[in-house]
């Protein structure tokens, strides 16, 4: 039996990733991740799964961002029970980010009810917290570079991506030797705290990400912008605030601002990272040293502290804490989530701080289609909140060299590293725009066949 693959998400969009192998009879699904975005991606996440989760034999997940892991817990909740593959890193932050993200829905689902700010009443999380600890339960970690038996006679290894703690290629072999190559997200090279991306050198099919794949993220140097920009709070008394991913963003972020003080380039302005998964994803990263870069262990082994403890730095948990932000006086930096706006306690900030010229809202990474994020960095002098219309009056900035995505030069730099082509490469997990641009620049460098499949089409293997 030939083996095949179905794109049952990120086809065509940045979201959603979930890409069914079928094997001797056998399913296996690579990434189950929610839709973000404008509500006609949303939801999709409602909708039913194209086939029985009970059906699905085995699950193996790539990376811990939520469009890549997000949909687990719905996923066990609907009948699946087999096992969910992943690296001991992206277990250790699907520990912190499914019961967290669990919580948002039932809390959203409780204030939507209590203010009817949504359209289905009563509104209902997607999944709950409880939902998430059960799929937690399925989890089996695999190591870097340990081969592991699928069902239907396949095996497969987990090769660092670079992207995010635990981030991972994974290598599925078939049972007649031939290889897919699923890249998840391709991180970049020489960024702060885990290893560069693996170089490959063979495949016979290759699925890869093209979110960025009509754009170069510059020559900006993050470090220098953002010690600009603090020195300017800290003197003119403003509020920073980053919406930030609470897993990778934000302690790259913290990582930065440590190595600035360190060189004495800023003043200590007070930082609160105002989330409790970025805070727990934190300590994670600190104790996870398989994933460490060199600098990373050179750094806690010569200063004997962690180098995303920068000084004046608060963790906020408690929720009256974070509301207490609201109420304090510049300067600071308030570093809080979701990192698109879609959801979370950064969205209270805004609302409240949004109207205050003297507020800076800083954007340090994507921002996708319909998304207030993308709203506001284009330019929208008015957005609403909770039903309420929000004036703009906000500074809006962007640092645009901290993306955790290889850009389309990264992308085409690692593809150089393959001595033979792939038979098909598949590009998902990209817009329109930037995946037809990636495309013909892989055709023009390298002659490769190449893919883009619509969401529901399945390919031959």
């Amino acid at each position: 039996m030939t083996p095949r693959i179905t794109f049952l998400g990120a086809a065509q969009t940045v979201t959603g990733s979930r890409h069914l192998l079928e094997v001797e009879g056998k399913r296996i699904l690579v990434d189950a991740g929610l839709f973000q975005g404008p509500r006609s991606l949303r939801e999709k996440n409602w909708q039913p799964f194209p086939i029985d989760p009970a059906e699905i034999d085995a699950i193996v997940i790539t990376h811990a961002h939520t469009d890549h892991i997000g949909y687990l817990p719905r996923l066990v909740r609907l009948g699946y029970r087999g096992p969910i593959y992943a690296t001991p890193g992206t277990i250790g932050i699907s520990r912190i980010s499914l019961p967290d993200g669990g919580r948002i829905q039932e809390e959203d689902a409780r204030y939507a009810n209590k203010h009817r700010t949504s359209r289905h009443l009563p509104a209902e999380p997607l999944y709950t917290e409880g939902d998430a600890y059960a799929c937690l339960k399925q989890f089996v970690p695999v190591r870097y570079g340990a081969m592991h038996p699928l069902p239907g006679g396949a095996r497969f290894q987990y090769l660092p991506a670079g992207h995010i703690l635990g981030s991972a290629f994974a290598e599925i072999y078939f049972p007649n030797g031939e290889r897919i190559l699923m890249s998840g997200d391709l991180g970049r090279y020489n960024t702060p705290i885990i290893t560069d991306p693996t170089p490959v050198d063979h495949a016979e099919y290759l699925v890869l990400e093209s979110t960025y794949g009509d754009r170069l993220h510059g020559d900006e140097v993050a470090a220098d912008r953002l010690a600009e920009i603090l020195t300017e709070a800290y003197h003119n008394s403003r509020v920073v605030i980053v919406p930030s991913f609470a897993i990778g963003r934000t302690q790259e972020l913290l990582y930065i601002i440590s190595g600035l003080q360190r060189d004495n380039r800023i003043p200590r302005i007070p930082i609160f990272v105002d989330s409790p998964m970025a805070t727990t994803a934190t300590q994670l990263y600190d104790r996870t040293v398989e994933d460490h870069d060199v600098d990373m262990r050179h750094l806690e082994s010569v200063n004997g502290k962690s180098p995303l403890q920068p000084e004046h730095l608060e963790f906020v948990r408690d929720a009256n804490a974070s509301k207490a932000l609201n109420r304090r006086p510049g300067p600071m930096v308030i570093i809080s989530g979701s990192g698109m706006i879609t959801g979370g306690r950064v969205v209270h900030h805004l609302k409240q701080r949004l109207g205050d010229p003297k507020t800076l809202l800083l954007f340090t990474g994507y921002q996708g289609q319909g998304t207030m994020g993308r709203d506001l960095l284009e330019g929208a002098t008015e957005v609403t909140i909770h039903g309420q219309p929000i004036e703009v009056r906000a500074q809006i900035e962007r640092l645009t060299s901290l993306s955790a995505h290889a850009d389309y030069g990264e992308i085409l730099r690692w593809l150089g590293n393959f001595k033979t082509p792939p038979r098909r490469t598949f590009l998902v997990h990209g817009e329109p725009d930037a995946q037809e641009s990636l495309r013909s620049k892989i055709v023009a460098e390298f002659g490769w066949e190449v893919i883009i499949p619509h969401e529901g089409d399945t390919a031959e293997l």
